[in-house]
């Protein structure tokens, strides 16, 4: 069944593909205010050589600078994005005080929202008050394109670093059953809200 919440993660995906193509590690996200995109991101930093221009940044400076907004904004609004939001994303995100983060699949190294860390609900960031945080809506195809993006040869990258034939191996996908109350992935049941 087909949700607002997988509307907005498509257009997060869109964005994450175009982040993708341009070789820059895939995450997109767009921020909704009343069921309307104010501002959208993707990953910037290879092409900026700013490490600190994630999607969500990206989006964050699209909003504010667009004049029509200021900060205040962020209370009324939910995130969507492909990759759980970073150590530094997550804590932007509480000083902001954003209302809610949908996102697609977990940050395992990274994550601030609840993979490694939780910036979002931590009680002792006692300034700025905790957000409600979802993942895994489309787990799978922000998966995917990370994982055709690490497997991508980088021209750029040292000697040491470079990968040689490399070869994405996607059969081992995972399974999932989907029904009217969420859907169930390698036996962990999400709810579709």
């Amino acid at each position: 069944m087909e949700t607002i919440h997988h509307k907005y993660m498509r257009e997060a995906l869109n964005l994450a593909q175009e982040a993708y193509d341009n070789c820059e590690i895939p995450v997109g996200c767009v921020f909704v205010l009343d069921d309307k995109i104010i501002g959208s991101g993707r990953n910037r930093t290879n092409e900026t050589c700013n490490g600190t221009r994630h999607a969500e940044f990206e989006a964050i400076d699209q909003i504010l600078s667009s004049g029509e907004y200021t900060s205040e904004v962020f209370q009324r609004c939910i995130l969507y994005v492909t990759v759980e939001p970073c150590v530094m994303c997550s804590y932007a995100l509480r000083q902001l005080r954003i209302k809610h983060v949908y996102y697609g699949c977990a940050n395992e190294r990274f994550g601030g929202a609840g993979s490694v860390f939780n910036i979002h609900q931590d009680p002792q960031l006692v300034l700025h008050p905790a957000y409600q945080c979802e993942g895994g809506y489309y787990r799978d195809d922000s998966i995917m394109l990370l994982r055709k993006f690490y497997i991508r040869e980088n021209e750029k990258a040292p000697v040491p670093k470079r990968k040689h034939k490399r070869i994405l191996h996607i059969e081992n996908t995972l399974s999932m059953q989907v029904s009217l109350n969420g859907y169930k992935m390698n036996g962990n049941l999400f709810r579709i809200r």
